[in-house]
């Protein structure tokens, strides 16, 4: 899965404000494939992960549940907002095979 740094910090987004900028650059970048559909995502300031409770089998893995979750989903994309502070996971609309 490819990874795009954002360090936003600076401009002192919220969670919302992040996801809202993830999404338009995750469309963006998955546009020719026919956009982007948010698969998982990590907020680490409130420690929230959706799907919810995914990392609870991964427990002591080095990946944590929702990277692996959107990862076994065709996961294309990961959004990373201040080295892991919101991290948001997508696939591409249209997929091949």
């Amino acid at each position: 899965m490819k990874t795009l740094h954002l360090d936003a910090d600076e401009l002192a987004l919220n969670f919302d404000q992040c996801l809202k900028l993830a999404n338009a650059a995750a469309g963006h970048l998955l546009e020719k494939q026919g956009g982007a559909m948010l698969l998982s995502f990590w907020d680490n300031d409130r420690g929230l992960e959706s799907p919810h409770g995914v990392s609870e089998c991964h427990f002591q893995c080095p990946i944590p549940g929702w990277q692996d979750y959107a990862a076994n989903r065709g996961g294309a994309l990961m959004v990373n907002f201040g080295k892991g502070r919101f991290v948001f996971c997508y696939r591409p609309v249209e997929t091949t095979g």
